[in-house]
């Protein structure tokens, strides 16, 4: 069986070296490759349901938008899209954070290509976690801590390129608030919170005030 993958990575070398293996795996058909998070969500943004990836390999330290955020607004907008981060790091606080995103696994980046594959047919046909050894000798120490770092921390954190402005004016919609309302309640123009409802739809890859509240939902952003 063949599976849709894509890759995000900003580093021309390791994009090139991925794509090297990739040309060795018959199973794995290529969708696209994205430079940052940013220019990844617009790829998924364009596609058909039939051409979406199933898995994306995913970088995590990239200019534009982070490998965690992406994968945490990716998997909003498409649930079924699985994420295996592909990394050089296994600190154990990316360990974490990315995993609380929702990747389905954590891989360093030298693997050989048979693990590449071997963890594609891992999460789609067994719902595995494919993990390098080393990664999941970390995450094994650190589950057996009760100090684990950023256990107590909000997991459904709002992504950091919204402003604390666009923080408040994305909770009255929440509510179901119309800009008119949000406009008197924090004393500025419809104009202006029309503006910032704009910046949040780009920054968040949404087109609706529909699609904005149903993320903000299922990422529990506004918790009472």
């Amino acid at each position: 069986m063949n599976f849709n993958i894509a890759l995000t990575e900003d580093n021309s070398i390791n994009r090139n070296t991925f794509l090297q293996k990739i040309r060795t795996m018959d199973l794995l058909n290529l969708v696209f490759v994205a430079n940052n998070g940013k220019q990844c969500l617009e790829e998924l943004k364009g596609l058909p349901v039939a051409r979406l990836p199933q898995v994306i390999f995913m970088d995590l330290e990239m200019p534009e938008m982070n490998g965690i955020e992406t994968i945490r607004l990716a998997k909003s907008l498409h649930p079924s899209i699985h994420f295996i981060v592909l990394t050089v790091f296994d600190e154990e606080e990316k360990i974490f954070e990315a995993i609380r995103a929702g990747a389905s696994g954590y891989l360093l980046k030298h693997e050989p290509a048979s693990v590449l594959q071997e963890a594609v047919t891992n999460v789609m046909e067994y719902g595995g976690a494919p993990m390098s050894p080393a990664v999941a000798r970390k995450a094994l120490q650190l589950m057996s801590r009760a100090d684990v770092p950023g256990i107590v921390e909000d997991k459904n954190a709002i992504p950091s390129m919204i402003t604390s402005r666009e923080e408040e004016i994305l909770k009255h919609m929440v509510k179901g608030w119309d800009a008119k309302r949000i406009g008197v309640e924090l004393n500025i123009s419809v104009l202006t919170v029309r503006k910032h409802i704009a910046n949040v739809y780009e920054k968040l890859h949404v087109q609706s005030k529909a699609e904005v509240i149903s993320m903000a939902h299922q990422q529990n952003w506004f918790r009472s």
